[in-house]
């Protein structure tokens, strides 16, 4: 097989009257609520029992789904180990092609699969979008990916010795997803496993089944068979049955840190009837820390900060949250900040014109409100409009939070909303010791004009994904391959060219080439 050198899926462009005209009829044209099954193999079981709704109106049902449970999530596994000789033995040229031509229905379907995660996880237009993009990509690039790794690694050879290093897929994976790239993660996390010969069980985030249901579709519209891919539906008991399961081997999860590490910690305990010590490849989030030089371009920082902080409404791990800003520039910064703040619109995600979208559900929006109040009475407020937040749905105020005590909560806890904090430092190696004090090690970003002080924060700087004058978001597929340090994960990276190597195990075939004779039959 072969292929055209791998591109990003091109996003939309917006600002085209013709484009947004076609999203929005994507949006009208929307069957809700979505019925979503347990889906094992070819059984399916229809239910009622998880609902969910959209974040900005949440009297709209979006999806209706069973929830799964220990013994659904074991016959799952069930289901996965009894496809995984046939997929596991498939040539990795068909593996490829169940990708790729996964792809070419989510490209066909690209508005619909945008306008679902809109009403179903409150993304923006812009947002919904791109999750739809890397969904493709990520397909795109393992399908790839698996082309490469079939071919195995080269070794030394010597004469009378032919030695081989191939890689071979690890068995059943659980892959664990969250809501806020409720299409995007998933399909990467499931499309690295099933790229790579190993079979799936996928549980979606309780928020967004219905995004969960059409990775699924996608996969098996592309002819991955129906043992080796099945959707489980459900809650966290589903989750950890699932990921408990002995006959699991790899666990795929992007998630909070108490969930990670709950997993890593089970995962280490062999269970009686395990064949294999389970991996797992986890990203937990992070507490971004932008710094800002004296002699940054302003006219650069703030716009990427703002788009950092309060896109998506601070809802992505890679958000920036807080700033570390040199005392020279700390009072301009934060006055133009806040002049930019202020300027945002809260409102539905269907809207083009809103920069802040509500937040994934209640508990979110009064943790965030939580988190705003604390900042008022331990600090000072410098941007908060509540005026014109609207009543209905999960929405919050952007806020800006200054001169907190260096012992506030908000300077260390990964508050996932639209909250930033502005810190005065004396120094750059002041900023990099505050953000080697962090446990957590995700993104960061620095903006100067020096290319010293670049290369100094850079040797100095933990994260697993540290951006120069630009935002803390976007990482692109192949371009910048993303996954955090320390307690943000386990170091692996995302749509980068090793990341297919953490659902497989090496094996080295050495073989004596000088033999003494031949079998005549």
């Amino acid at each position: 097989m072969t292929l055209e050198p791998f591109a990003n899926e091109p996003v939309l462009e917006l600002r085209r009257a013709a484009q947004r005209a076609k999203l929005t009829a994507a949006l009208d044209e929307l069957v809700l609520p979505l019925r979503v099954p347990v889906w094992i193999g070819e059984d399916r079981r229809d239910d009622e029992q998880l609902v969910s709704t959209d974040p900005g109106e949440p009297e709209r049902v979006v999806a209706l789904a069973a929830s799964a449970t220990p013994a659904e999530a074991a016959a799952a596994v069930a289901a996965a180990r009894g496809a995984f000789n046939a997929w596991s033995a498939t040539p990795a040229a068909d593996r490829a092609a169940a990708l790729l031509r996964a792809a070419a229905w989510m490209r066909e379907r690209r508005r619909a699969l945008a306008a679902l995660a809109l009403r179903e996880c409150a993304k923006p237009w812009t947002d919904a979008d791109a999750d739809v993009c890397e969904a493709i990509d990520f397909l795109e690039f393992y399908a790839r990916g698996a082309l490469r790794l079939a071919d195995g690694a080269p070794l030394l050879q010597v004469p009378g010795e032919r030695n081989e290093l191939r890689y071979v897929p690890r068995g059943v994976c659980a892959v664990i997803a969250p809501w806020n790239f409720p299409l995007a993660i998933p399909m990467g996390m499931t499309a690295a496993a099933l790229a790579t010969g190993n079979t799936v069980v996928l549980k979606p985030a309780e928020q967004a089944p219905g995004c969960g249901l059409m990775v699924v579709e996608a996969l098996r519209a592309g002819g991955v068979p129906a043992g080796a891919i099945s959707l489980l539906p459900g809650g966290g008991d589903a989750g950890a049955a699932l990921a408990a399961h002995p006959d699991v081997a790899t666990i795929a999860f992007t998630g909070s840190a108490a969930v990670g590490s709950e997993l890593l910690r089970d995962a280490a305990a062999v269970q009686p009837g395990a064949r294999d010590l389970k991996r797992v490849i986890a990203e937990m989030g992070g507490k971004n820390c932008v710094i800002v030089d004296a002699d940054a371009d302003l006219d650069d920082a703030i716009p990427a900060i703002v788009a950092s902080a309060f896109g998506y409404a601070g809802q992505k791990c890679s958000a920036a949250s807080r700033v570390l800003v040199s005392e020279q520039i700390h009072d301009v910064l934060l006055e133009r900040l806040a002049g930019a703040v202020a300027c945002l619109t809260v409102g539905p995600a269907a809207d083009f014109a809103s920069d802040v979208p509500p937040l994934i559900e209640r508990s979110a929006q009064q943790r965030v409100r939580s988190y705003a109040a604390q900042a008022a009475a331990e600090g000072a407020v410098v941007s908060a409009r509540q005026d014109d937040v609207p009543a209905a749905g999960w929405y919050c105020a952007a806020v800006i939070a200054a001169s907190l005590p260096s012992r506030s909560a908000l300077l260390r806890d990964e508050i996932f909303g639209p909250l930033l904090c502005v810190e005065a430092v004396r120094d750059i190696d002041e900023a990099c010791d505050l953000v080697d004090a962090l446990p957590v090690a995700l993104t960061g970003a620095l903006f100067s004009r020096n290319p010293r002080t670049v290369a100094h924060v850079a040797s100095r700087s933990p994260v697993g994904n540290l951006y120069v004058n630009r935002a803390t978001t976007g990482a692109m597929v192949g371009r910048q391959p993303f996954g955090g340090n320390r307690l943000s994960g386990t170091g692996t990276k995302a749509g980068g060219s090793d990341y297919l190597l953490q659902f497989v195990q090496p094996q080295v075939l050495s073989e004596n080439t000088l033999r003494h004779g031949l079998v005549i039959s």
